[in-house]
Parts: structure tokens; sequence; C-alpha cells
């Protein structure tokens, strides 16, 4: 192993950073982490037509946001374009490549000729040796390498294995058009390589870039990085990843009230596995991580595990730390920013006081805000459906008694409303549940919350007893 680790995360900001890859870029940290070393960050901006600035900052953001941090500055793939053509040129110099001038039509004869006899579309390799001399007048050619014509190309890979290649079907590929622009094939390998880039973890999409990758390395002379090709995400149904299955941004997961550390493990268990271990902390995760550890075969992507990874996340946590990621993230969750509108420091104590009840019933922060929105709820509360069975007929006269016996409690809890509610029940021949339900309804205006008598705490005795009286008159 080089002295000293170097990854690098490289996304095209042709749109979001979807699920796929967060994965790859949280591999190419923990690998780093892991050993000590560093992970840099490259934009491949060179489809200029499909490249936008706002791609490039939800992909900053979507990093930012899971704790994906990267060293130094982001390096714009477009912008070392001079760089990709001095490399490409020496390459002619030297004799590795050479200036192609076939024509469109020419290159269109070739393809249709090889699937003709069946084959994949290959360049015949006619201006290999010949002189640019031969050239017609005025034509600009592209700059081809000369990829070996026997033998094979070997990707030693740290998860896949060795996976070989006949050279016969490397044909001599193109690495600068003839307009002067950089392939991406030949732009990755000057830019790995002038990074000091020692470990490449993508997506096992790319293996076969691999190959022609490799050929360009030992071209130059340079030393080839140790390569790692992950598995792929599909879907719960053994698909490719798709839309439909959750290959959204990861914006979209913050909108779904997820917590970045909970997002974190589950992708870091999907193709990865420390033993038994299901809960890890991003600390356990740097510890176990070893890059040969990832397994060949596909993961698959299930939303209901996520959930319920989150759910114990959310449980786990310390509640000051968990109220500072729900506040951080309001404005992102449906019906998120009424609650941040209103968060004043009398609510926000309240809500602390409530998280420990909220976030046993919670899986997400969205939940979390539905399961928090009685606290925010002006008087005369809305009551919903099932809240409004609750409190018909008798459960009214119920609550008059049990009004009148709150109203006696000095020294307001938890506990101490809950002695009176039982004193009450007992000696008016209710079942305590009986008492409870239309308690929460007229308190929450919902039929499901926190356990009653922490919301009666919570609320205070002013509050509750006139939320009550609400529903008595």
């Amino acid at each position: 192993m080089p002295d000293k680790v170097v990854t690098r995360f490289a996304p095209s900001p042709t749109g979001y950073l979807h699920i796929g890859g967060a994965r790859t870029a949280l591999f190419n940290w923990l690998y780093a982490k892991h050993t000590g070393g560093t992970m840099l960050l490259r934009i491949e901006d060179t489809d200029r037509e499909r490249s936008t600035d706002a791609a490039t900052a939800a992909i900053l953001d979507g990093l930012s946001w899971l704790g994906l941090t990267w060293d130094g500055a982001p390096v714009s793939q477009f912008e070392r374009a001079p760089r990709h053509r001095e490399v490409a040129e020496e390459l002619v110099r030297v004799g590795k490549a050479y200036y192609c001038y076939a024509t469109p039509a020419e290159l269109e004869a070739m393809r249709e000729a090889a699937r003709a006899k069946g084959l994949p579309p290959r360049y015949d390799g006619r201006w290999r040796d010949r002189d640019p001399s031969e050239a017609p007048p005025g034509a600009k050619g592209a700059i081809r390498i000369k990829a070996p014509t026997d033998g094979e190309t070997v990707v030693h890979d740290r998860v896949q294995g060795d996976v070989r290649f006949p050279n016969k079907d490397l044909d001599d590929f193109i690495i600068l058009r003839s307009d002067g622009n950089p392939t991406y094939m030949h732009a990755v390998v000057v830019d790995d390589h002038d990074m000091g880039i020692t470990h490449i973890i993508r997506g096992d999409d790319h293996l076969t870039n691999a190959a022609r990758q490799t050929v360009i390395y030992h071209a130059m002379g340079w030393e080839v990085p140790s390569m790692s090709h992950i598995p792929l995400i599909h879907g719960a149904d053994g698909a490719k990843l798709s839309k439909r299955h959750g290959a959204l941004g990861v914006e979209a997961y913050r909108a779904m009230g997820y917590l970045p550390e909970a997002l974190l493990n589950y992708l870091a268990r999907l193709g990865w596995s420390h033993g038994d271990d299901e809960i890890m902390s991003i600390a356990d995760m740097i510890t176990w991580f070893d890059i040969g550890d990832v397994n060949k075969g596909a993961a698959r992507f299930d939303f209901a595990k996520l959930e319920a990874l989150n759910g114990v996340h959310m449980r786990r946590m310390n509640d000051a730390a968990l109220l500072d990621i729900f506040i951080a993230t309001l404005p992102y969750l449906e019906g998120g920013p009424a609650i941040a509108a209103r968060l004043d420091d009398r609510r926000r104590a309240q809500l602390l006081a409530a998280l420990p009840g909220l976030k046993e019933r919670a899986k997400t922060l969205v939940e979390l805000v539905e399961g928090a929105a009685f606290l925010f709820v002006e008087r005369p509360l809305p009551v919903d459906e099932k809240a409004a069975a609750l409190l018909s007929g008798e459960a009214r006269a119920i609550l008059r008694g049990a009004h009148a016996a709150l109203a006696t409690v000095s020294g307001w809890s938890a506990a101490s409303a809950e002695a009176a509610i039982r004193d009450y029940a007992q000696a008016a021949g209710h079942k305590l549940g009986a008492v409870a339900q239309p308690l929460r309804a007229a308190l929450t205006g919902k039929s499901t919350s926190p356990g009653v008598f922490d919301v009666l705490a919570v609320l205070g005795r002013e509050e509750s007893l006139a939320r009550i009286a609400d529903q008595i008159d």
C-alpha cells in the first residue's frame, strides 16, 4: 500500500446526488478515514450540455448533509482540458497514440460491417500506421491510443478479483476528439494521476472503462491505482434501481425525515457487512470498513429496512442531539415550516421534554412532526375524526370529572397527574382507558400520542386544563 491512501469521489453534475452515488462517496470516505488517508472531490463536468451549476450545488449540499467531507477544493475536470490535451499530444510524440482522419461516413461503414457479422462495432485501425501527411487538406484529426493488439489487459480488482479483457476487443479508442476536447476515458486517467489518487472505488458499471484506462496508464508509464469496482444497488425486486425503488436524490431522503447517520448506516450495509452488526455508528463504520470486504453481488434497496433502522437510530440518540437535527431539518419536512415558525423558547423546552415519548412512536422525523403537532396548535384544537369519536356522549361527562380531579393537583407532573386520574377513575367506577382515551383526544386532537400523563406534564397545568375545558363547554 502507498504511504498515504488518496481516494476520490467524482460525480457528473447532470442531476442530483442519487443514492448509488452517495454509497460510492461513503465507501471512498470510509476507506480514506479507516486508513488515515484523504478523499478528494472532482466534478466531472466535461459534458457541457448536461452539466449545470445547480446540479453541482445539489451534489455538494447532499454530501455536506450526509457529513461526507472532502479534502481541499473540488476540482473541475472541464477546467483541466489543456492538461488533458497536453498528455494526448505527448502520447502522439512518443508513438503511443496517433492522429486519425477517418470521416463520419467511414466510421459508420465500419459499424455497419461489424453489425452484419454480429460483432461489436470497432474501429479498424486504418490510420494507425499511416503518415498524417496523407490526411485530406484542412482535416482535423482525432487522437486515438495505440491499444495492444494481442494478449490481454488485466484489471486487478479488490472486489471483483482479477478481471481479464482480450486486447482484440479494446480497439484504438479516441482520447482527444477532432475539436480538441478530451474524452471522458482520457480525462479521468490524467486527473487521477495528477491528483495522486492511489485507490479508485466506483460502481462496477465502470469495469470495462477500467481496462481502457489501464491501457492509457501503461502508455504513459504511470502506475495504475488500486481498483475496486463495487456492485450496483438493485430494487427490492432485483431489478436495476429506478425512481420507483428509491433512486432519488439524497435531498428526498432528508425530506422523508431520515437521519444522515441512519442513511449512512443503511448504505454501508448495502454490499458490505461486519459480522452480524446491523446498527453502526459512524465511528464503528470507520473502524471496521475495508474495501476488500465488499460483496461482488448486487445489493437490494429496501425502504422498510431503512425506516426500521432510522427508528432505532432516533431512539438511541441523545434527546438534545435529536432535537438539534430535528429543528435543522424542519424547513425540509412536510408540516415542518409551520412548526419552525412557532418554535419559541417555551415550545422548544416542551418539545425537548416530549421527545422521549415522541421518539418511541416515530420511525422518521416526518412522523416526529406529526407526533409533536399537538404542542403547536392554537386552542380550540382541531379534532380529527377518530378523536372526535372518543369525545361523544358519555365521554364528555367523564372529561368533566377528570378536569375537576386535575384542577386539585398541586406540584404538576406526570406522576401527580396520573395519581389524580387513577383515583378519579377508581372512585367513579371507570376503567383507566375509558378516562385516558377522551383525555388524549381533548389534549391532542388525535387518538394516538405519547403517554397521556406525559402529554399533561409537557403541556403544563394551565394549557392542559384549558384544552380539556374546551371539549366540555
